[in-house]
């Protein structure tokens, strides 16, 4: 058996995820790379500040994506990820590169020294809207053995957010689970079935019993709801940033509304100290703070590892 990965001995780590502006190439690209740079790095300060766990790099504003993005695309969040490997030294940092740009996240995250990778479409075949995305795993893993990456976790999102799962409507998500454990994912990723829709608490409970690995919640969090995934090991809470235009200075940022999944709003400086807000007990440094829910299982001195 592995011994338990990132976030495995933890439960509702909170990892935040900086949004970084349209790169160089793409439709929406606007801002020099050094603005693209500077604003994430920002935003990677106010979550560490906030207290997170752990930070997802990801290019969520180059739309629309494509299945195969350019050399520019993984260059660029090449230097992005290791400014924010710099500017947050003791967190545990991944990347995601869309869409299902498994292999350049693991490029990048082994040239900035990132710790993991968030894979779409790593075990089954789906359709999204960027077309037909077939499984990868075991390209994957060899890709990241031959460049000498293991040490860089795989977590991997089954049955994807803003996809049709007819063609495996016969297979569970938990099945679904169970053979990206199979396939040696190093964590899974559930989610609603689009951004900001939450994932199914049921869903979480057959997950859960179904694997070993990690389970992280990858959308759709709020103060609200929240409860409903305390038994997940990590909570993935996107920031109101990408809500905002990308030229709204940071002080705008951290002080803006999002409007949550059922009522009131989520603050960017009430809803992430209230996740975690207490002093850590274990972690990668000084600046490292655990949420309030894993003080139960904080009898230890493993660490995140």
């Amino acid at each position: 058996m592995r011994p338990p990965g990132l976030f495995g001995r933890l439960k509702a780590a909170v990892v935040g995820v900086v949004h970084v502006g349209a790169l160089p190439g793409t439709p929406r690209s606007s801002l020099p790379l050094t603005q693209i740079i500077d604003q994430a790095c920002q935003e990677a300060e106010a979550y560490k500040d906030a207290g997170v766990d752990g930070l997802i790099v990801e290019n969520m504003h180059d739309l629309p994506y494509t299945v195969c993005p350019g050399p520019e695309v993984t260059a660029a969040m090449t230097v992005i990820s290791a400014a924010v490997r710099q500017a947050c030294p003791h967190l545990a940092l991944g990347v995601q590169i869309l869409c299902a740009a498994n292999q350049q996240a693991i490029a990048v995250a082994l040239a900035a020294g990132l710790d993991f990778i968030r894979a779409e479409g790593f075990v089954f075949s789906h359709v999204a809207d960027e077309g037909i995305i077939n499984a990868c795993a075991g390209n994957l893993l060899r890709y990241r053995k031959q460049v000498g990456a293991e040490n860089i976790q795989i977590f991997a999102d089954i049955k994807k957010k803003h996809s049709a799962h007819a063609l495996t409507a016969d297979v569970s998500v938990a099945e679904t689970a169970s053979a990206a454990e199979l396939f040696l994912a190093d964590g899974v990723v559930l989610t609603g079935t689009a951004t900001g829709l939450p994932a199914d608490p049921q869903e979480l409970k057959e997950v859960k019993h179904a694997v070993k690995i990690p389970v992280l919640i990858g959308s759709g969090v709020t103060l609200e709801n929240v409860r409903n995934y305390l038994d997940a090991n990590a909570l993935i809470i996107a920031s109101p940033y990408s809500f905002v235009p990308l030229q709204t200075s940071i002080s705008d940022v951290k002080n803006c509304q999002v409007p949550s999944n059922t009522q009131g709003v989520i603050v960017m400086e009430t809803f992430l100290p209230k996740l975690t807000a207490a002093d850590h007990c274990r972690g990668f440094g000084p600046l490292h703070k655990h949420s309030i829910f894993e003080l139960s299982v904080c009898s230890d001195n493993h660490g995140l590892w």
